[in-house]
């Protein structure tokens, strides 16, 4: 974030991509990677969120084993991003408080040297630019938050500012936990939190804060207060661990950076910023069901993987020519995955007029077949009815399994449109 040294770090030799900035030595000035700030802003208008044209880095200081000057560069009260927002499937609104920079830590080994438990430190990853969202307590479901975090995931990869690997350390989840009764007014916010650190998969996040909530359920039904304090989850026995007590912020001893001049930015800046940003997958997804008539389940796995939805995307396009639906070609993509089978779409187009050509289960084995689905998928149609489009698409799938295949999607899904 602050020097030239490389930020793919990951399983490169330790100690391997570092220089005088990043390993803190004295004299060494750090300077602001141009790209990071950019990025960060692409990221924060794709949420919606505003920019802040006066922005800065601040000093946090706090006892870092893992950073070698004893601080971090942070941003604090004048972040590069705040005041956006995101919509889930079910409607609620999602405030995002604040987007800012900061650098990233060292990665500390924990392991046995001639029979003593030590911590070694490897620097390489110290000082790759982090960027930072933080949310309002808006959340109320685990379900909600995995959503909401799948399309964070996304939009990152859509915008080409990180592969967002949780494997490898690329996206890092916390979550801020607290509960409140019944009885408390809708107003009340409760008077402590507790953070769940280190938390690399949506899964492992889920069953973490389902433990932590029934961890403060008990504490509040015993008439006790949870303390404020970081968390971590142990997967094995399904219980959440303290690590430390929580800082205040006043704790950081936050302070401008003096090293690094303010940034300032003006609104034209800005909208040139904003013209760089492509199609995002929520775009996508709406532009798929609104021009091709797809199945919103459909949509939603096209579009999980940027390249998937460009092949889609490619492949109508040049499926036009021959009479191809979009529909047909989504379902050889999405149930037959015959995107693996054909590298580019030209091929995938190639075999689809094959297919066109063969001969298709009969209207009336197709009927009966979506009769039959109709009978024993009593939950899919109900919700069908309740209004959840989406499961059409699972509909479909139930219906092709019955005719091994053979079935025409567009007459299936005319069929169960007109049945159900």
């Amino acid at each position: 974030m602050f020097c030239r040294c490389s930020a793919d770090h990951f399983a490169k030799k330790p100690n391997t991509q570092v220089c005088p900035v990043c390993l803190g030595l004295p004299g060494a000035l750090p300077y602001a990677n141009r790209q990071a700030v950019l990025d960060t802003i692409k990221f924060g208008l794709s949420f919606g969120c505003n920019i802040n044209l006066f922005s800065k880095f601040d000093r946090k200081h706090y006892f870092y084993p893992d950073l070698p000057k004893g601080y971090q560069i942070s941003q604090y009260d004048l972040p590069l991003c705040y005041g956006g927002n995101w919509i889930l499937k079910n409607g609620k609104k999602v405030r995002i408080r604040r987007i800012h920079l900061e650098e990233d830590t060292a990665k500390i080994v924990h392991q046995k040297v001639n029979n003593e438990e030590v911590s070694l430190l490897d620097f390489n990853r110290s000082g790759v630019p982090l960027m930072e969202m933080v949310t309002e307590p808006d959340f109320s479901e685990p379900d909600d938050i995995v959503e909401f975090l799948k399309n964070v995931q996304l939009n990152v990869r859509y915008l080409g500012i990180s592969s967002a690997d949780m494997e490898k350390g690329s996206m890092r989840l916390e979550a801020n936990i607290s509960l409140k009764k019944n009885t408390d007014p809708v107003d009340f916010l409760p008077d402590y939190k507790v953070e769940l650190k280190n938390i690399n998969s949506f899964r492992f996040l889920e069953k973490a804060v389902n433990a932590e909530i029934r961890r403060q359920v008990e504490v509040l039904s015993s008439g006790n207060k949870p303390i404020q304090e970081t968390r971590g989850y142990n997967e094995e026995i399904g219980l959440t661990f303290s690590q430390r007590v929580k800082e205040e912020a006043q704790d950081y001893r936050y302070f401008p950076e003096p090293d690094i001049p303010p940034l300032k930015f003006d609104s034209a800046e800005i909208n040139e910023i904003k013209k760089q940003i492509p199609e995002l997958p929520n775009q996508k997804k709406n532009r798929f069901v609104r021009e091709f008539s797809l199945p919103e389940n459909y949509a939603e796995v096209l579009i999980s993987d940027l390249q998937k939805a460009n092949y889609f995307d490619e492949a109508v396009k040049l499926g036009k020519k021959y009479n191809l639906s979009a529909l047909f070609l989504a379902d050889l993509i999405v149930n037959k995955k015959m995107n693996e089978q054909f590298p580019e779409p030209a091929g995938l187009v190639k075999k689809a007029v094959e297919l066109s050509k063969r001969d298709y289960a009969s209207h009336e084995e197709t009927l009966e077949s979506v009769k039959e689905v109709l009978k024993e998928q009593v939950k899919a149609v109900s919700d069908f009815n309740a209004g959840k489009g989406s499961v059409i698409g699972f509909l479909i799938g139930m219906v092709q399994k019955k005719l091994k295949g053979k079935g025409d999607a567009r007459l299936i899904d005319k069929l169960l449109r007109e049945n159900i």
